[in-house]
């Protein structure tokens, strides 16, 4: 069984074995304990010069390691929990995000990002968030977001060898869970929108045309399964979109399969309001407003904190039923 936890250690393993330019900096990310969610275990006794552990201070691990991307190194930093992330934001807005233009591209500079995010293990408010969508619009930004779907080991690879700034964002509930290799309702396919990074397309039909298209990514992946199996025993026939890159966004493959069902549901798990989801909705409709039955829905979290109750945290995030309800609502 490969696990997105696993995946993600061989390919940070396979990278640091083939190049002497990977580093990887964070918190407690040497052995014995190897991270908060162990994707670093065992890394720092195999590459004891290259596996550093840093103080507690996300500002300062990031601008470290954009001072070694501009001199040639190829650094992994790691966020211990997505929501400290804001602490980096001066760093990443104002100074990683900005180099390669500044300097006409005149030189390599490759700085990967890793940072858990999302909610549903009862982390509280301040270890709940996705906050991903605060860095979305910001130029020279990748935004990476693997899903069960993808093979988040060769993505990780990808974005380091690549080059550029990227912040690779795992979801907390993904790292323990099997990645699909297709079950009898749900048929995948995979396409390259161009950016290396593919999008992965699941169906639980075999001929015919979708009633409905769902596009989602990274954690809220987990509900496609049990969703699309509930939805085939109602002979609905539903698509979903599930990208790789969710910045820049693949907007010509997703209006492409949004245009088959004419119903369109964008599902997230970060905040409904100013959201991916809005971006996403909007393209579609600037695409295929003449072909849509319906208008484009939106899903995500309620606006609010996140308790830390399971059954209040539960209320907040997107959920199976909801996703049912609104799904039944547009047809």
């Amino acid at each position: 069984m490969v696990t997105f936890l696993k995946d993600l250690q061989q390919g940070l393993l396979e990278l640091m074995e083939h190049d002497e330019q990977v580093y990887l900096l964070g918190e407690d990310l040497l052995d014995p304990y190897g991270g908060a969610y162990k994707v670093t275990q065992g890394l720092s006794t195999t590459f004891p010069e290259r596996v550093l552990t840093t103080p507690i201070s996300e500002a300062a691990i990031t601008g470290i390691a954009s001072g070694m991307a501009l001199r040639g190194l190829k650094p992994i930093v790691e966020i211990m929990f997505g929501d400290f992330i804001t602490l980096a934001v001066d760093q990443i807005v104002n100074y990683a995000a900005k180099f390669q233009s500044m300097y006409n591209e005149r030189f390599p500079f490759s700085l990967l990002i890793r940072t858990p995010m999302g909610g549903g293990r009862g982390y509280g408010p301040t270890h709940s968030q996705s906050l991903e969508k605060l860095f979305l619009g910001i130029p020279h930004l990748q935004i990476i977001a693997p899903s069960i779907f993808h093979e988040p080991g060769r993505f990780l690879q990808h974005a380091v060898l690549g080059g550029g700034l990227v912040l690779f964002i795992e979801h907390k509930l993904l790292y323990a869970e099997e990645l699909a290799q297709g079950k009898p309702h749900m048929i995948i396919e995979t396409v390259d929108p161009g950016s290396g990074y593919p999008l992965k397309v699941v169906r639980n039909y075999d001929q015919g045309a979708p009633d409905i298209t769902l596009i989602t990514y990274g954690g809220q992946s987990l509900h496609v399964e049990e969703l699309f199996a509930r939805l085939a025993q109602e002979e609905v026939r539903a698509i979903a979109c599930i990208p790789g890159c969710i910045q820049p966004l693949p907007a010509h493959a997703l209006t492409k399969y949004a245009a088959m069902s004419g119903r369109v549901v964008v599902l997230e798990e970060g905040m409904r309001s100013f959201g991916w989801g809005a971006e996403v909705a909007s393209v579609i409709t600037e695409n295929l407003w003449r072909d849509l039955a319906v208008p484009v829905r939106r899903i995500g979290a309620v606006d609010t904190i996140i308790p830390a109750a399971r059954h209040l945290e539960a209320a907040v995030l997107p959920s199976l039923e909801g996703i049912e309800r609104v799904i039944y609502e547009v047809l």
